[in-house]
């Protein structure tokens, strides 16, 4: 499952068997993302809140199948097969149509985001993600007035640049440490937006 020791949900105690109750999905079962932090439970914490209010908050306006298309469009870009497809059956599910999603799929898959079903505005937020992710050096703030021109306010600005930004956190998370998904239920996530404390996995 990693190139690190974990420890299972059977055998967690203490802070780290709460933090695991918190996360837990159906059969007590815990994203091995989330595993990757049963070391130092601390940060399990910080990696769960941040993902909770950047992706599953009800102050974000922005859809939220089109933040998980974000999501999987930077793991993507970062070959992060563990969150593609994690995030893509969570975007599947939330769309509620197979035939729009797989075309999303196809074009993020092609590296080609003017091929997917999206509005002009929701390209230009995946260009946005896709220069923050591999020249974020190279970020010029005319791409903030795009967005902007383009229908985009300044707070959902933000949400475009919290979720790319906390996508590339995740994928080296998973990458840096031999991440698999053995074992996980895919498309699982914290989806209580009413609700930022509640943290299970349906």
């Amino acid at each position: 499952m990693s190139w690190i020791d974990t420890v299972p949900y059977e055998e967690a105690t203490g802070k780290l068997k709460l933090l695991y109750d918190r996360v837990k999905g159906p059969d007590n079962n815990v994203d091995n993302i989330m595993m990757m932090h049963s070391l130092r439970p601390h940060s399990m914490e910080g990696h769960m809140a941040i993902y909770k209010y950047v992706l599953h908050h009800s102050g974000n306006t922005i859809p939220k199948w089109f933040l998980e298309t974000l999501g999987v469009w930077v793991s993507a870009l970062n070959e992060c097969a563990y969150c593609v497809e994690h995030h893509f059956a969570g975007l599947k599910r939330l769309l509620a149509d197979d035939n729009r999603a797989a075309a999303i799929r196809a074009a993020i898959d092609a590296r080609d985001p003017d091929a997917a079903p999206l509005t002009d505005a929701e390209k230009l937020a995946m260009e946005y993600a896709r220069q923050l992710t591999r020249d974020p050096g190279g970020m010029k703030q005319d791409i903030v007035i795009r967005l902007r021109e383009a229908g985009f306010d300044d707070g959902q600005i933000l949400e475009i640049n919290q979720v790319s930004a906390y996508f590339s956190y995740a994928n080296r998370t998973v990458l840096g440490l031999g991440c698999s998904t053995k074992g996980d239920v895919l498309g699982l996530s914290p989806n209580k937006s009413d609700d930022p404390s509640d943290w299970s996995h349906t």
